[in-house]
């Protein structure tokens, strides 16, 4: 039997501080979130491995790693609201509800949502809404955020979203074609500037529905 609490620490000392994730209030959170709660039995061994692994529905849950630097980027406050475009299993939105004030989570696949709810509810996070939905360019449930974050990837950074922030509200967004991706930080600085910061490079599947904004024709 696998000792999944000393996988955990290892993930977080092993994996996730070495790639600069250094903010002790996500490194906590991922200490005490058990992860192999939100992985299909097949691969509970692999809950704390440096790996993409797959929940169905052709979709995995975002690698330790990437979920440390994106916890560390949008630097969640005690009062924040949160939206997560991308449910999955629930693993993030946890990590993000044990940070915010509310988390509001949007999967397009309505399958995944019974064993999330399932997964925050035994664990005693009731501080979410699920909801399913097309949220590929938008989700007008709060006409503003203090968070955003897409757990799929985007060609370039979504406008809708950018207009959902409220002043001084951070957006995690992974924008690109493979291979060349970039996670980037986008912070709405005033009503009509924000500020785009490149966190890494990574690589993420796309966001169903997501495409290219249609461009002008002369």
């Amino acid at each position: 039997m696998m000792n999944f609490e000393q996988a955990r620490f290892n993930m977080v000392e092993q994996q996730v501080r070495p790639w600069d994730v250094l903010n002790p209030e996500v490194l906590s959170v991922m200490a005490e979130v058990p992860r192999e709660n939100f992985v299909p039995d097949q691969y509970k061994n692999m809950a704390y491995s440096d790996y993409g692994v797959p929940i169905g529905n052709h979709h995995e849950m975002l690698k330790p790693v990437l979920v440390g630097r994106l916890l560390q980027a949008v630097d969640i406050q005690s009062d924040d609201i949160v939206l997560e475009v991308g449910t999955g299993t629930g693993y993030l939105t946890a990590c993000l509800a044990k940070l915010a004030a509310y988390v509001y989570s949007v999967d397009i696949n309505e399958d995944f949502l019974p064993q999330a709810q399932r997964n925050l509810t035994s664990l005693e996070i009731d501080n979410v809404t699920l909801q399913s939905g097309d949220a590929s360019s938008g989700w007008a449930e709060r006409p503003e955020y203090d968070v955003i974050v897409l757990t799929g990837s985007t060609p370039e950074v979504p406008e809708n979203y950018k207009n959902s922030l409220e002043i001084g509200g951070r957006l995690f967004v992974v924008c690109g074609e493979a291979p060349a991706m970039h996670a980037k930080l986008i912070t709405r600085v005033s009503e009509r500037d924000w500020s785009e910061e490149n966190i890494l490079e990574t690589e993420l599947p796309p966001l169903e529905n997501s495409t290219k904004e249609a461009e002008f024709e002369f």
